[in-house]
């Protein structure tokens, strides 16, 4: 049974005066415990105000500890300018909407604790450019630069976990796309533990292109240099690319293999195409294996239409300088805030 208003706005109350009873709140604790967010801490603990409480100070001293207030843009200079995090822009309601496009090799030149750093200053740009009625929004995880499924799935659940702990009520939804072979399988193991597993979404490039009717053939493209005597490395300039890179053959081998090895579809080449299969052919009854291929395809179809809204920002190519315009408003807001903190 849900509150009134009210029941809401004493439960609000009494979950600011537990606070105040434990240790009074700084003004800068005051402003950041106002009551749309109090209201989503309550509605992450079921309406309890004791622990919707001890969960807010939880966040309360994590946020002191962390230093939210003070992660700079100077701090992540590689990342911006690879476009690693970033805010890509605002959905139909508002909702800011962030790509991650991280590199397996990011985690063995850079500690857990940095990429924390970088998850927690992206999430506060976001927050920063929501509008006044706006309270969530949604990740998109590119996963398509990860060979290891153990090495991304460290990152995803680490990320949820402190998406869940520090941002509750946060995340509307957060797409994995492209993952490595092997993590359906690590997921299935371990998503009953994650608690923002319910919103996590997989999403394969492939089938979201296909069933929403984009077309598959590398855009036209550009070559900036070869990296080998088979591949060359292209990046494209077209508005409507799904990525502005991909891999191509260079003309040495093109009279070998006579076709182009995108990123999203290099991990498939070493398979098989699946055969074609005559409807009048297939019965359900007798083989268990086609019935369960048709069930993951309507799931698959079903993640394609959730993330069709979303493919604009996905195909959309990454500027550094737009991005940067909006950080520098975040900065602006940031030390307005700390100068009106240190008058009063």
């Amino acid at each position: 049974m849900g509150f009134g208003r009210e029941d809401n706005h004493t439960a609000v109350q009494s979950v600011l005066q537990l606070l105040n009873k434990q240790s009074p709140l700084s003004l800068k604790q005051e402003k950041f415990c106002n009551t749309a967010c109090v209201e989503r801490f309550l509605k992450a603990k079921g309406k309890s105000v004791k622990k919707a409480a001890k969960h807010l100070r939880n966040c309360l001293s994590w946020r002191d500890s962390f230093a939210t207030d003070h992660l700079m843009a100077d701090e992540f200079s590689h990342e911006l300018a690879e476009g690693m995090a970033y805010v890509a822009g605002h959905d139909h309601e508002l909702r800011p909407v962030m790509i991650f496009r991280i590199r397996q090799d990011y985690q063995k030149f850079h500690s857990q604790k940095l990429f924390n750093r970088l998850l927690v200053f992206t999430l506060e740009v976001a927050i920063q450019t929501m509008a006044k009625n706006v309270e969530q929004f949604v990740i998109l995880f590119d996963a398509g630069f990860f060979k290891s499924a153990g090495g991304f799935m460290n990152m995803l659940v680490g990320s949820l976990k402190i998406i869940a702990d520090y941002y509750p009520r946060r995340l509307h939804k957060a797409f994995v796309i492209d993952p490595p072979s092997l993590f359906s399988y690590f997921w299935k193991g371990v998503r009953a533990f994650v608690e923002l597993s319910g919103i996590t979404i997989t999403v394969s490039t492939a089938e979201w292109e296909e069933s929403l009717g984009f077309d598959a053939s590398p855009p036209p493209s550009r070559r900036l240099g070869s990296s080998s005597s088979r591949f060359s490395f292209t990046v494209s300039h077209h508005l409507d690319a799904r990525k502005p890179w991909y891999l191509s053959l260079s003309s040495e081998s093109k009279s070998s293999a006579g076709r182009r090895i995108s990123h999203l579809n290099a991990r498939s080449l070493s398979f098989a195409s699946t055969p074609a299969i005559s409807p009048g052919s297939l019965s359900f009854a007798s083989t268990p294996m086609l019935s369960s291929l048709f069930l993951r395809r309507g799931r698959a179809e079903r993640s394609s239409e959730s993330f069709a809204p979303f493919v604009r920002f996905y195909r959309r190519p990454y500027c550094e300088i737009i991005y940067r315009s909006k950080i520098i408003r975040r900065s602006q807001q940031v030390s307005h805030s700390q100068r009106c903190s240190l008058q009063i």
